[in-house]
């Protein structure tokens, strides 16, 4: 696990009032928490499906599934355990803003895929990173924990982006998608979640 990399990989750190919001709704925090992990699995399986003859691709991505489907059921856990009852919670504009930047065309629709989903695992590493100091045991032994995995993913994601993609082409889209992810991050969003930028 490499922290001071996630933090150079990514434009700018969480806001201080994000933690705030975060700390003070973790009911919220952890639906939208465990959602994203299914949504991670889906995604990873997703991308098993559309690029089917990519051997290291498939490889990474079905581990990346399994992983992300046992955070998943860990969440839900915890959430049983605080007796977090599971209500429908819309997702934040964050993935869908990245994804407006994936190009439509191949050998680059792949490669753009791969660095948004390496900055949504280094985002969602760099989060717990911010929370863990302010949660209790239970909640922070687990975001702790969940810390190097995340890390893992984001590595795996960017490795893949320039086996895939041409590496000048690469870097040019990593600084396209970090501006991006940037202004998500620092400007207002009217409801918290767990990927949601400054609370209104």
């Amino acid at each position: 696990m490499n922290l001071p990399e996630i933090h150079e990989f990514l434009g700018c750190p969480t806001p201080a009032a994000w933690v705030t919001a975060a700390l003070a709704d973790q009911e919220t925090l952890l639906i939208d928490h465990k959602n994203n992990e299914f949504k991670a699995a889906s995604t990873a399986m997703a991308l098993m499906a559309k690029y089917s003859t990519h051997l290291d691709l498939i490889n990474f991505m079905s581990r990346l599934a399994r992983e992300e489907l046992v955070h998943h059921e860990q969440v839900l856990r915890i959430m049983k355990r605080r007796r977090i009852d599971l209500i429908p919670v819309s997702a934040s504009r964050y993935a869908s803003g990245l994804r407006k930047l994936v190009r439509s065309h191949e050998p680059q629709k792949l490669a753009d895929t791969l660095v948004v989903g390496a900055f949504i695992e280094a985002r969602s590493c760099e989060r717990f990173e911010a929370l863990v100091p302010h949660l209790d045991e239970e909640l922070g032994k687990f975001y702790g924990g969940l810390l190097k995995s995340e890390s893992r993913h984001y590595q795996g994601y960017l490795k893949l982006a320039y086996q895939y993609g041409e590496t000048q082409d690469v870097d040019r889209t990593i600084q396209k998608v970090r501006a991006a992810e940037r202004e998500l991050i620092e400007s207002t969003d009217v409801e918290f979640r767990f990927h949601s930028g400054v609370p209104a």
